[in-house]
């Protein structure tokens, strides 16, 4: 019967965790009824995978698709050939970003810049801002403020007029939402003059800050809040015999590269880039993979329910099965 180790953790992962020694079997076995007794604990479902296109497909231009919100945090998929229609300035939230595929031109009041993929940025709470995607996907955070960098900046926003090519002074429109900044949030809606809203930055000193995690192993936490933590975890390959436990908080991943297997104690399932997966609090799971795989980390100590319909689900399989996948 194998053993492997559990790290028991806790958010926000400023202490060191206990690790445990586990025979896999039973981890990932059912519960032990005795003859007679009533069955004991709740049936669960298993663990959801959400999957997007991680290539660009031409189509009409479309709101951003929403896969997880709660009142912590709301995380949506957006792709986009061109421009939206208007500023957005968020009242509650930063607003945070990973640009999947494409190029987009990221324009503020805070400076301009060209994302490309492997980019984060955020958007601090109340600064206007628009995109110009060209092939463009992108994933988008929304967190309430105070959000914090964790790492340096690889380049920041500059003040750039014309912001890109082709580019021509207009009236447009400007959007301020509240809250979660999410469909029916929004506050007013009214014309701006958008010269006006890219010619602020001169006058502000903050700047867009690009961060990229490099290639460093392991989980890279990019963005702190009191209640979330947003990052980047790579591996060249993982036996998973290292299972891990976040006894409060969930944890959602995204993959960006490569192909795993994700084995959680509700389910084991392959997973492939453009794929987005939960694990519920107090659940444990590990990774398996021979090639190099990389994933968004995304953990909040609150709860973050899926609101986008499952693409697929994932599937209980004994421990000898698992074991084969090594």
């Amino acid at each position: 019967m194998g053993t492997v180790k559990e790290s028991f953790e806790a958010f926000p992962f400023d202490a060191p965790p206990r690790v445990l020694q586990r025979r896999e079997e039973q981890l990932l076995g059912d519960p032990h009824t005795p003859p007679g007794a009533p069955r004991m604990g709740r049936d669960h479902p298993p663990v959801e995978v959400v999957h997007f296109d991680a290539e660009y497909v031409r189509r009409a231009f479309a709101p951003p698709r929403g896969v997880y919100e709660g009142d912590a945090m709301r995380l949506e998929w957006q792709t986009m050939n061109g421009r939206q229609p208007f500023y957005h300035r968020n009242c509650d939230v930063d607003e945070m970003s990973f640009q999947v595929a494409g190029v987009r031109s990221l324009m503020t009041e805070i400076g301009s810049v060209d994302l490309v993929p492997g980019d984060f940025s955020r958007i601090p709470v109340g600064v206007a801002h628009d995109n110009y995607g060209r092939e463009d996907i992108h994933i988008l955070f929304y967190v309430p403020a105070p959000v914090v960098e964790a790492v340096p900046a690889e380049r920041t926003s500059q003040v750039v007029i014309p912001p890109f090519d082709g580019w021509e002074p207009a009236e447009i429109n400007e959007m301020v939402t509240e809250c979660l900044a999410g469909p029916g949030h929004d506050v007013v809606l009214a014309p701006a003059d958008e010269r006006a809203l890219l010619e602020q930055a001169e006058n502000e000193t903050d700047r867009i800050q690009v961060l990229r995690p490099g290639g460093a192993s392991g989980t890279t936490w990019l963005y702190r809040s009191s209640h979330v933590l947003i990052g980047r975890t790579a591996a060249e390959a993982s036996d998973g015999r290292v299972y891990r436990r976040i006894r409060n908080a969930e944890e959602i991943q995204y993959q960006i590269s490569g192909r795993r297997t994700l084995v959680t104690q509700r389910g084991t399932v392959r997973l492939e880039p453009g794929d987005f997966v939960k694990v519920p609090v107090g659940v444990a799971f590990t990774s398996i993979h021979h090639e190099p795989s990389a994933h968004l980390t995304v953990v909040s100590a609150r709860e973050v329910p899926q609101v986008s319909e499952a693409t697929r689900t994932a599937e209980r399989l004994p421990a000898a099965e698992i074991e084969a996948l090594r």
